[in-house]
């Protein structure tokens, strides 16, 4: 392998939304980056205060919800599957089918900055599954396993 194909890529966010159809409120990730092509890849989530769920979750002490974490390695991962298949992605969406062992470890709050490792386990066909760790600091915030699969719009 050339040194060129063994840097790691890094995805911004104007790429992420050419790659997956989310949008405020519900992009959940802001970059991808160490990016192994149909392997693993980090998502960065920036949490901030003024995100519309801290409204209600909870006003006196703001914490991200957990099926938000999860949304935000799911989406991470579509960024993988969409960016590792290439043209073979044109015209689909990567659809979640399950959520298994998910953990929520400690909460994730205003001024985290949340890397989401995602690591694909297998695939078969349309069918991709991963593991997914969320972390602030090193520290694992919420983990979870995921299957998603690919199809026509």
């Amino acid at each position: 392998m050339s040194e060129t194909a063994a840097q790691l890529e890094e995805l911004d966010i104007l790429r992420i939304m050419e790659l997956i159809p989310h949008r405020y409120p519900l992009l959940l990730v802001d970059k991808v980056k160490d990016i192994v092509p149909g392997q693993s890849a980090v998502g960065i989530k920036n949490v901030t205060m003024n995100e519309p769920h801290f409204t209600g979750h909870f006003p006196q002490r703001p914490i991200m919800p957990g099926v938000l974490i999860v949304e935000a390695m799911a989406q991470t991962a579509a960024v993988l599957v969409v960016h590792s298949l290439g043209e073979e992605a044109h015209g689909k969406l990567v659809y979640f089918m399950t959520i298994n062992d998910a953990r929520f470890r400690k909460p994730v709050t205003p001024g985290d900055r949340l890397e989401i490792a995602v690591t694909k386990e297998q695939s078969r066909g349309n069918v991709w599954r991963f593991s997914g760790k969320a972390r602030v600091d090193g520290v694992v915030m919420a983990e979870a396993t995921f299957s998603a699969m690919i199809a026509d719009k």
